[in-house]
């Protein structure tokens, strides 16, 4: 705000006035509103970058934070490519939003109206010609904003179908090249892609329509001032020196001007982004920690379903299930697709809680039990295997990486039957695999995964289908050795008669309740559902 002051100076009284002794003072002052400039724009730089870095690291673990608490059904909402967006795309907008973007907003309103000020100082009346093209400006900028808000909310919503259309094709690219889907998901991307580029045209076209007009007026305004200035300093209204200065100012008004729709571009481009991340924010878990939680002093297994119902969007997923898993016992469950068996383990480690009746472990209802000990109290082989992109060892670790030596990595993995092919590789334990196991058999996968649930070495170990991607020798070869944990209860699912045969009772799952349950000898004597089974899978006719 001094420079345009030197200028006045300089006119009138070196120029205008001879007062050349003055000159080397007047530019001396030039100097040091340079060096005070540099000085307090470092500061301001660092000061706004440390905010913005500090938000946006603050925001994006706190959602991330937040998200991971979020129960299943949450994750049964929003897809994967949606969440990404809103984590990495949403709160680095957010993030420019309130550093660079932000420091130049503070700095175009500060600055406008100290220059309204300074150049009120010097004219009043002159002054009134930027205060009429004001308003004017502020209306385009706010017309574009408005147009802006809107195409960003859809630009947000499309960008988070273009990463989830691109991560479902890289996720699943060997399905995709197995049925020789390519030139389909292609397709698919570009619809998707060219709706984003549309969006993107839209918001390029609105930047087109004002922007031009915001900077025409702009320019209008200082040769107004340049021309209404000129007559009053002929008049003798003014001096040339505040011509001079009150030209400076207006120049300098331009620029936040100009940039009024750019920021407000960015600006309506954050809100937007922000919006998406505060609807995730606002989101509770339906699966929460006990108010008051009962903490067992060591978790024995012992595993009771007392009249346990579940339902899911009006749709009874089970009915009244009963049964009871004691310490180091085994159950087998059983029965066709969509009868519930999965539903089951997820019921048990509080995925969901049941609609009716409850399930106790050691005798205490699982929904006063901390999250933290009933999950961990469980290992789990899941029906799809996920594996990290980390080594083997990293891997089987999962489930206690700080208490779970190498020498257990190893033994884990020899009662998993894992031992063999692992042995082979190049690094063996230390083999970094691919994301989600690539590079590796689908039986590899699971024998992997059923090392890490050994590893753990928890009280009750499920096993959902765990080995139906193996072959038939090496399924009994891990029967075996599961069998020869006494210190685990464990709960087998499996579609094999193979797979239950050995556990102590076997329930089969149908109609969404348990329509039988006993031993192999007993079910083979009902001759019923698990007995037409037996009989399809060994080959004889189900009537005999």
């Amino acid at each position: 705000m001094m420079s345009p002051q030197i200028t006045k100076r300089i006119i009138d009284d070196v120029i205008v006035g001879g007062k050349t002794q003055l000159l080397m003072r007047l530019l001396m002052g030039v100097v040091g509103i340079g060096i005070g400039r540099a000085v307090f724009q470092y500061i301001k730089e660092f000061s706004y970058d440390y905010i913005g870095v500090s938000v946006g690291y603050h925001m994006r673990k706190d959602l991330f934070r937040h998200i991971q608490s979020m129960s299943m059904d949450f994750f049964d909402r929003h897809n994967t490519g949606e969440l990404l967006t809103r984590v990495k795309e949403d709160t680095d907008k957010v993030w420019v939003a309130v550093g660079f973007i932000g420091i130049l907003a503070v700095e175009a309103v500060t600055h406008t109206v100290l220059v309204l000020i300074c150049m009120f100082r010097l004219n009043p009346l002159l002054t009134t010609i930027p205060l009429c093209l004001l308003p004017l400006i502020g209306f385009c900028a706010v017309r574009m904003e408005q147009g802006l808000g809107s195409v960003y909310d859809d630009l947000s919503e499309e960008t988070a179908k273009l990463n989830t259309v691109a991560q479902e094709c890289f996720a699943g690219v060997r399905t995709v090249k197995a049925f020789a889907r390519e030139s389909y998901e292609i397709e698919k991307f570009s619809r998707h892609n060219e709706r984003f580029y549309s969006l993107n045209m839209k918001q390029a076209e609105l930047v087109a329509k004002y922007q031009p007009r915001i900077t025409f007026l702009g320019k209008t305004m200082l040769l107004s001032v340049v021309i209404v200035g000129g007559l009053m300093v002929i008049s003798g209204r003014m001096t040339l020196g505040d011509l001079g200065a009150f030209s400076e100012y207006a120049n300098n008004v331009i620029w936040p001007m100009e940039i009024v729709g750019w920021l407000s571009n960015d600006i309506a481009s954050a809100f937007a982004s922000w919006k998406k991340m505060k609807k995730i924010a606002e989101q509770q878990p339906q699966i929460t920690e006990p108010d008051c939680p009962e903490t067992l002093e060591t978790v024995k297994g012992d595993i009771r379903f007392e009249h346990v119902s579940f339902s899911m969007d009006g749709h009874e997923i089970l009915r009244d299930i009963n049964l009871h898993l004691k310490p180091g016992q085994t159950l087998g469950i059983m029965g066709m697709t969509g009868t519930g068996k999965t539903t089951l383990v997820n019921l048990l480690q509080r995925f969901y809680d049941v609609t009716e009746g409850r399930i106790l472990l050691d005798g205490r209802d699982i929904r006063t039990l901390p999250l933290s000990q009933l999950r961990t109290s469980m290992a789990v082989v899941m029906q799809e295997v996920f594996l990290f992109s980390d080594s083997i060892t990293e891997n089987v670790r999962t489930g206690r990486r700080e208490a779970i030596s190498r020498n257990t990595v190893e033994w884990a993995a020899d009662k998993a039957g894992a031992a063999g092919f692992i042995g082979e590789l190049g690094s063996q334990y230390d083999t970094v695999i691919g994301e989600r196991g690539v590079g590796l058999s689908g039986g590899q996968k699971q024998r992997i995964s059923i090392a890490r649930a050994i590893a753990k070495r928890a009280p009750v170990l499920i096993l959902d289908d765990a080995t139906s991607a193996l072959d038939m020798e090496t399924e009994q070869m891990i029967q075996k050795n599961l069998s020869e944990l006494h210190d685990s209860g464990k709960i087998i699912i499996g579609h094999r008669i193979s797979a239950v045969r050995g556990a102590g009772e076997i329930i089969v799952l149908d109609g969404n309740t348990i329509a039988e349950r006993g031993t192999h000898e007993e079910l083979m004597k009902q001759k019923g559902r698990y007995y037409r089974t037996w009989c399809v899978q060994y080959g004889e006719g189900g009537d005999q």
